[in-house]
């Protein structure tokens, strides 16, 4: 074992914090103490990102008739999104996406304006800097589960409308919008699973060695 390895106890937590993360979409209302919101924000802050760049922006909704025009751009989505599922239209409008309204605190994470003068790390993958800012919010959700909130990233909105709601400058982009706060209860396994809308696969199926799909 490397000697800058963490103690057994701390590990299982980190392990256990991966391996309890749910995308939660059943919230319990509440409030988020500031300094808990400013420590789970500062997780978020401590992301690797390309070149150093910190690509991510995040922007509190505290308005709460702002909260409800994103609603509205969400469930805009979430129509279009079951006409396109064709056949499982219906399964999918039975699902719960969002918490929006029943969240203690809301975010909208975004990519920043001006992108394009950050080259170290992008000129052949200019996408490293949405790689980043999913690697911020990942930090933000372990955070939020070691502290016992849930958080639930929402993908279901036209990023040029919600930039526009928001007021971002051109070539900033709006990436999820974060429901954050107190929870009844954790999912035992990932909602989409419990719904039945899906199966997780096992990590074997997504190992391979040396060349594509060739496996250890």
């Amino acid at each position: 074992m490397s000697e800058h390895a963490f103690s057994m106890t701390e590990r299982a937590a980190v392990y256990r914090a991966i391996g309890e993360r749910r995308d939660m979409r059943h919230f319990a209302g509440g409030e988020v103490a500031p300094e808990l919101l400013r420590r789970l924000l500062g997780a978020a802050h401590q992301a690797p990102s390309v070149g150093l760049m910190q690509p991510w922006r995040f922007i509190r909704i505290t308005r709460r008739e702002l909260r409800g025009a994103i609603q509205g751009l969400v469930e805009q989505e979430r129509l279009r999104t079951a006409d396109a599922l064709g056949e499982r239209s219906d399964d999918f409008m039975q699902l719960k996406v969002e918490g929006i309204q029943d969240c203690a605190e809301l975010l909208v994470a975004a990519l920043m304006d001006q992108r394009e003068a950050h080259i170290f790390g992008r000129r052949t993958l200019p996408e490293m800097d949405l790689a980043s800012l999913a690697c911020a919010i990942q930090n933000l959700w372990l955070a939020a589960r070691a502290e016992g909130l849930g958080m639930g990233w929402v993908s279901l909105f036209d990023p040029q409308a919600l930039g526009q709601l928001l007021g971002m400058p051109s070539g900033a982009k709006a990436v999820a919008v974060l429901c954050l706060g107190p929870v009844k209860a954790f999912y035992e396994a990932p909602m989409l699973v419990q719904e039945q809308w899906a199966e997780e696969r096992p990590l074997d199926d997504m190992l391979f060695e040396n060349a594509w799909e060739r496996r250890p």
